[in-house]
């Protein structure tokens, strides 16, 4: 019989670096004014020295000291990054043996900022119908080392975070967080694009890989979002018998502040039912909606019905709505 899953204890972390936007401005042709007129954002962390597997590792220790769980009782490690420390090993399995658990296995996802919510779902899943008690998952990234710092359409909006969770598998219904969900890609892969690897164009001394900096196409991720997203989220929500009145509280992706406004409109929604980190730690990728989540948690929020919900590259996206109250 299928077993409930939980979620034992939430964490984030980002580094001790804020970036503000006139120091941004000092080295594109940007200002704070336009900055936080598009976007919202006043400031991001940067990781100065800190790889994306140092950020993740200490969320997996928080979250172990906050479950009281030891590492070696942990079965399964999986980090959603699109900016890993490296193509191979996965960034899990340096995290893995950062917080030394010796039992687990362990691998990366790689959907962009809705990569917290497919790992969530491949977690819940093997939690659910495995062999498998306890799994750690964390969405992690140092965008800041793929940036562009001259092309100011992208660079203004990304930070470095990373936010995890420790799932337990349960053998009472009554712990059960997942409701339902809906993980869905739309293929259009020059609209966003990260660490493109040119291929051997010749046999040669010289040649040596080459790896591309991020790029977005701004006014394309824009319609995507404020056209599919909505949609895509109301689709889920009538699927399963819900409507957008008993959302309690709902946490997307942190683009920008700006999108997230339009995805209220598009839902009809009050701005005041989401979650919001992007003023203050920037576009974190697949991170801020694990931010976003812990920050609620924190605050001691448990509504019955949470909707989170994430979009980005690939085109991919996916929504899924949680019972908090179970918490």
């Amino acid at each position: 019989m299928p077993r409930a899953v939980k979620i034992e204890a939430s964490a984030h972390y980002v580094p001790e670096r804020v970036v503000t936007n006139a120091e941004l401005s000092k080295y594109m042709d940007t200002s704070d004014e336009w900055i936080q007129k598009h976007t919202g954002i006043k400031t991001r962390h940067y990781a100065i020295n800190e790889n994306t597997s140092d950020l993740c590792a200490k969320v997996a220790k928080k979250l172990l000291t906050e479950a009281k769980v030891e590492a070696s009782e942990i079965d399964l490690i999986i980090v959603a990054t699109i900016s890993p420390d490296s193509i191979t090993p996965a960034t899990a399995s340096l995290v893995q043996q950062k917080i030394d658990a010796v039992k687990a296995f362990s691998f990366d996802i790689s959907v962009a900022c809705a990569g917290f919510i497919f790992a969530l779902s491949t977690a819940e899943k093997f939690l659910r119908h495995g062999n498998y008690n306890k799994a750690i998952v964390i969405a992690g990234e140092v965008n800041s080392k793929m940036m562009d710092f001259s092309d100011r359409t992208s660079a203004v909006f990304f930070g470095d975070g990373a936010g995890g969770v420790l799932l337990t598998a349960s053998d009472n219904p009554d712990d059960e967080i997942f409701i339902a969900e809906k993980l869905e890609t739309s293929p259009a892969p020059d609209i966003i694009h990260s660490g493109r690897i040119a291929p051997l164009s010749e046999i040669s001394r010289d040649s040596y890989p080459k790896m591309d900096a991020f790029y977005q196409d701004g006014r394309a991720v824009y319609e995507f979002v404020t056209s599919i997203v909505p949609e895509h989220i109301t689709n889920l929500l009538e699927q399963n018998g819900y409507t957008n009145s008993e959302l309690e509280l709902i946490v997307t992706h942190q683009a920008n502040l700006r999108l997230i406004e339009n995805i209220a409109l598009g839902i009809n929604v009050p701005l005041s039912k989401f979650e919001t980190n992007v003023e203050f730690y920037g576009n974190t990728s697949s991170a801020g909606i694990a931010i976003g989540l812990d920050r609620a948690l924190k605050r001691g929020e448990r509504p019955h019905v949470a909707l989170i919900s994430g979009f980005g590259a690939g085109l991919s996206y996916g929504s899924m709505l949680l019972d908090l109250s179970r918490i």
